[in-house]
């Protein structure tokens, strides 16, 4: 029988460089996707999946980021007293309970997998997930979710994955396919960021089921691609040591938020899937094309 995954870790300790310098002042996993931190689109997927425990593996200057799961009981009472319900439940939505939130600290950026070991205490022998927030997935049911219902059938780890134009592959880790079973590919390797000759064009992106086994090969801190410990390198040695590693190709569009460019994207694409939204911004955008069409 697969033991249920009910723990989750979210890497948040990156400096957020790319988006300097608004992340000066505030971590980049606050930064707002039309009225939402990219933290709490993570966080309500995970909700979703059956996630009950999230440990996030924090740095130096997050404190913003601890902040905003906290109660807000002042802000509360005003809206409260104001008989404005609506906003009172969409803010009580932020709220975690105690001790659902665990915090880590990596004291030094070593890579993705130095990141995940960080948190090995406290996910134990369980088999757990890992939310990248950099990764916003807009689909039905939610990425993790539908991992998490494959792993129930699969067991052993699991990788999202996305087909990627092959000049492309050198920005992700990427699949070696030993089956291809539709939805869900039998992984015969892995191979980060490859230079040339890519294994295949599927893409591994920011979410993960993994067996506990996996902590014991990040416990070898060998470093890796970049001089990393990558996370990528952790599950490879899970296929060299006989034990099962599957990806799925999830159902959805997913948008880079570690990049401007994806931002900017993802900006559009949940604006317009905003019911509230849609009618004005559609009009806006129409309007801004036909401007530049014109000008040309």
């Amino acid at each position: 029988m697969v033991r249920k995954v009910t723990k989750a870790v979210f890497p948040v300790a990156g400096l957020g460089t790319r988006f300097l310098p608004a992340t000066k002042s505030i971590p980049k996993e606050i930064m707002t996707l039309v009225d939402r931190p990219l933290i709490q689109y993570a966080i309500d997927e995970a909700r979703a999946a059956g996630i009950e425990e999230f440990i996030f593996v924090t740095s130096r200057g997050k404190g913003a980021l601890e902040d905003y799961f906290d109660h807000a009981h002042e802000l509360e009472n005003t809206l409260h007293k104001a008989g404005k319900n609506d906003l009172l439940e969409l803010l009580r939505q932020t709220n975690m309970d105690s001790g659902a939130i665990a915090y880590v600290r990596q004291h030094k950026a070593m890579g993705l997998g130095h990141a995940v070991w960080c948190a090995r205490r406290l996910i134990g022998d369980e088999p757990f997930a890992v939310v990248l927030t950099d990764d916003v997935v807009m689909g039905e049911p939610p990425c993790l979710q539908q991992m998490i219902e494959a792993h129930a059938e699969t067991g052993g780890s699991m990788v999202a994955t996305m087909e990627v134009p092959l000049d492309k592959t050198k920005s992700y880790g990427v699949l070696d396919i030993e089956e291809d079973m539709g939805a869900i590919v039998k992984v015969r390797g892995m191979v980060e960021k490859p230079k040339e000759n890519p294994p295949s064009n599927l893409a591994v992106i920011g979410r993960y089921i993994l067996a506990p086994s996996v902590m014991e090969n990040l416990n070898k801190l060998k470093q890796g691609a970049g001089g990393e410990i990558q996370l990528t390198d952790a599950i490879a040695d899970e296929i060299e040591e006989g034990r099962d590693v599957f990806g799925l190709r999830f159902r959805g569009q997913r948008y880079d938020c570690g990049s401007k460019a994806g931002f900017l994207q993802a900006t559009v694409a949940f604006g317009l899937d905003r019911d509230d939204l849609r009618e004005e911004f559609a009009e806006y955008l129409h309007d801004v094309l036909a401007m530049r069409k014109a000008a040309e």
